[in-house]
């Protein structure tokens, strides 16, 4: 069955699994909700297959041929990777898919994605905090040896859990206009202050039924493995949404990370500042 296909992506510690249990109550989608190793296989292949032989002297002999065959396999791979599914829409879930975009629509034409945004103290707030519960635990790339502001220094860079989507989402600017417009930013707080509001605009763009979501019933899906970050961006599930608690971060911790993306606020939370201003006389 052909169905349309939606990518979850963005920040971690934004939300996407609470969006995936959402996305699951509409009866037209199929939403798994587990962080999905489809992109990232799709680039292997893709990396695999730039590097063969064989396909290398197929693209010299008939190019258009030889690329038509990896063009209709790799798509036949995506749609098969979901090929028992009956439903019209299917989303997955990978933070992989905000630099892919651009390879996922040569893919899925139809292809959306749907970036989840959070205030970025917050978000290094939730990892902090996490850290805290778990101090005997190193982080996957060793970080529990700096200190707290060495820490959150090493997250934001670009090569880290929040510094790479980060980096991702300030190079959207740089895509055309028609890719720009397969994309959804859903920040966090908008969510958690008004669910059904959002989920039903979000649906509208999505171009399905309208749905009224039910807050204090959401589907418990498979568990989601944490131990591969070392239980520091835990996945947990609930029956019911609640706002989680406000993380009280450093002031020079959120005045580094205002000042340095600074982007970030100007494009999806203008006039925002958690950084207490100095009186005027």
């Amino acid at each position: 069955m052909h169905f349309n296909f939606v990518g979850i992506t963005g920040l971690p510690r934004a939300g996407s699994t609470l969006l995936g249990q959402l996305l699951a109550q509409h009866p037209e989608v199929h939403c798994e909700g587990n962080s999905s190793p489809l992109c990232s296989t799709l680039q292997g292949i893709r990396r695999q297959v730039s590097h063969e032989p064989f396909f290398l002297s197929q693209l010299d002999g008939d190019f258009d041929t030889a690329y038509g065959h990896l063009e209709s396999a790799m798509q036949g791979f995506l749609r098969g990777w979901y090929r028992d599914v009956k439903k019209p829409m299917v989303v997955d879930k990978s933070r992989a898919w905000l630099n892919s975009v651009e390879t996922l629509l040569a893919l899925a034409p139809e292809a959306r994605l749907i970036i989840c945004l959070r205030e970025l103290g917050q978000v290094y707030g939730s990892v902090e905090a996490r850290h805290q519960k778990t101090p005997l635990l190193d982080f996957v790339d060793q970080l529990a040896d700096l200190d707290r502001f060495g820490r959150a220094d090493a997250l934001f860079t670009k090569e880290r859990v929040i510094g790479a989507p980060l980096a991702s989402l300030q190079s959207v600017g740089d895509l055309p206009l028609a890719v720009r417009q397969r994309l959804f930013f859903l920040r966090f707080e908008d969510l958690m202050a008004n669910p059904v509001a959002c989920m039903s605009h979000l649906f509208a763009w999505l171009g399905i039924a309208p749905y009224a979501i039910d807050p204090e019933n959401l589907p418990i899906g498979a568990p989601e493995s944490d131990s591969h970050y070392r239980m520091k961006y835990m996945h947990r599930q609930s029956g019911r949404i609640s706002s989680p608690r406000q993380h009280e971060i450093p002031p020079r911790i959120q005045a580094q990370i205002e000042k340095a993306c600074a982007w970030y606020y100007e494009r999806y939370y203008p006039g925002f500042s958690a950084v207490a201003q100095p009186e005027r006389a």
